[in-house]
């Protein structure tokens, strides 16, 4: 990819594509705020940089899913007031719509350092459409482009691919970093390598599991993720969440695993998971060994008040239902941690989220917060616990990517990355 030094950008008017998603909340006030701004800070270097050489940026980002219709509830005002709060003594001004001749009235008045936010491009219907009328009216707001919206890189629309390939154009700094930490770590790791696996649907990220099984030492699963392993095991998993689809995926990612000679215990063994000599694949890589829980917290509902114990062992009883990995579980991930030499982190350990049921996930989180090798999250629900346990800046890399880091992660080339190769250097 070419990056901003590529570029000669002062007094020119860049459009940059951004990822300004960020979650919402209505003020005591009634008024519609920004609850976390952290996707918007972590814009600010490229940013900056583009200001601090003389460019004119125009800014364009999504903001949820308003399906081509303008919804005021999703606005960039609260985005354009933010970055005036960031960037103190920086003009910011809101566009009154995405494209249009007011609009580029607007970016032509613009003068250098000086920003301009567009109304929300997702108003517009051909955004995901990736509508050629759109990607050149964006066009014509600007003289370049710079991607830095690495969490919408995977996908192929109009403000992402379509305008990329009629402006000169470069990644941006968050983009640039995103793709070079998350390709490092699947071709060069510090070993070993220990992957961390959680959350719920095993359907959405068996693709990261199959391509973390070839190349990483451990893998260790949790959250609701582990169910579907358990049940293929033949345990019983009673009301936790599960289902057939899931189960289907685990028994393939099992089925590797023993092909491959390695342990998946506990849950099939009571040594805590074999330390089989590691096999060697073709390309250097090696089969993993996958670790389950062998202790689970487990309640009668889903809720903060529910009637809950530790379960030795795995075998959930008839009415019951998995909320956490066990304390011997999250201790032994946490010593899988501490001895990594690169940590890749994905989805929680349990329902974080309810107090009683927040133990595994805390001890995951503190674990990968100390670990002295390189650690990187994978976003979203990960990097809302960090932040749930004040551990954010404890780690050396969160990913601003949901779909788009496990899309990299799993080997696609994403739309938004490919497209930065499809015109001229200015």
């Amino acid at each position: 990819m070419r990056g901003l030094d590529d570029l000669d950008v002062h007094g020119r008017r860049v459009l940059v594509r951004v990822d300004f998603n960020v979650p919402l909340a209505v003020g005591a006030g009634g008024e519609i705020e920004i609850a976390d701004d952290t996707r918007i800070r972590a814009a600010l270097p490229t940013i900056e940089e583009l200001r601090g050489r003389g460019a004119r940026l125009v800014l364009v980002s999504h903001l949820d899913r308003p399906q081509g219709r303008r919804v005021p509830g999703l606005s960039m005002a609260p985005v354009a007031a933010r970055l005036r709060e960031l960037l103190p003594g920086a003009a910011a001004t809101l566009a009154p719509d995405v494209v249009g001749a007011r609009v580029l009235a607007l970016t032509e008045g613009l003068r250098d350092g000086e920003l301009l936010v567009l109304e929300n491009v997702r108003f517009e219907p051909g955004e995901t459409r990736n509508d050629p009328e759109l990607a050149r009216a964006l066009a014509e707001l600007a003289d370049l482009y710079v991607n830095d919206a690495f969490g919408a890189a995977h996908r192929a629309h109009a403000s992402t691919a379509g305008v990329a390939h009629l402006l000169p154009n470069a990644a941006g700094r968050l983009l640039e970093r995103e793709v070079r930490t998350l390709a490092g770590l699947m071709e060069a790791p510090a070993r070993p390598l220990v992957a961390v696996i959680g959350g719920s649907k095993v359907a959405d990220k068996i693709a990261v599991i199959d391509r973390f099984l070839a190349i990483a030492d451990a893998i260790l699963i949790g959250g609701a993720m582990c169910f579907p392993f358990l049940a293929a095991q033949g345990h019983a998993v009673a009301e936790s969440l599960c289902d057939a689809e899931d189960v289907a995926h685990a028994r393939h990612a099992l089925a590797q695993v023993a092909a491959g000679g390695r342990e998946s215990g506990p849950a099939e063994s009571s040594s805590g998971g074999a330390r089989a000599p590691m096999q060697e694949l073709p390309g250097g890589g090696a089969q993993a060994r996958l670790e389950l829980p062998g202790d689970l917290v487990i309640a009668d509902r889903f809720a903060a008040e529910a009637q809950r114990r530790v379960l030795d062992g795995v075998d959930v009883p008839t009415g019951w239902m998995g909320l956490d990995i066990g304390p011997e579980t999250a201790q032994r991930y946490g010593a899988e941690i501490a001895r990594a030499g690169t940590v890749f982190w994905n989805g929680p350990m349990g329902a974080f989220e309810l107090e009683p049921f927040a133990a595994g996930t805390r001890a995951v989180a503190e674990a990968v917060a100390a670990a002295p090798g390189v650690t990187v999250i994978g976003g979203g629900d990960s990097a809302s616990a960090l932040a749930h346990f004040g551990l954010q800046d404890s780690v050396d890399w969160l990913s601003t990517g949901g779909g788009a880091t496990l899309e990299l992660l799993e080997g696609h080339t994403l739309p938004g990355v490919q497209a930065l190769n499809g015109a001229g250097v200015a």
